[in-house]
């Protein structure tokens, strides 16, 4: 089992858990379509992402669920940049 705000930290889309929390409170995150307000919702390998960063809109194909944060490389194996 996956938090979203963690997953979002060990990801690296956030640089610590608070701020990830932060986001999803203030609506900047959508799993699958839906507005996520909750920062313990479950994540699941196969989830649509869309996150807001900055003026930028990403959405993102969650592949893996890390049991801890890595480096940069290994974050980037987590997801999937979708166009």
């Amino acid at each position: 089992m996956n938090r979203l705000d963690k997953w979002l930290f060990h990801a690296r889309f956030c640089r610590t858990r608070l701020l990830a929390q932060t986001a999803i409170a203030a609506g900047m995150i959508r799993l699958n379509g839906a507005r996520i307000d909750k920062p313990g919702h479950v994540l699941k390998p196969g989830d649509i992402l869309t996150l807001r960063m900055g003026a930028q809109i990403v959405a993102v194909r969650v592949l893996g669920l890390p049991e801890r944060r890595g480096s940069a490389t290994a974050a980037r194996a987590l997801y999937e940049v979708l166009k």
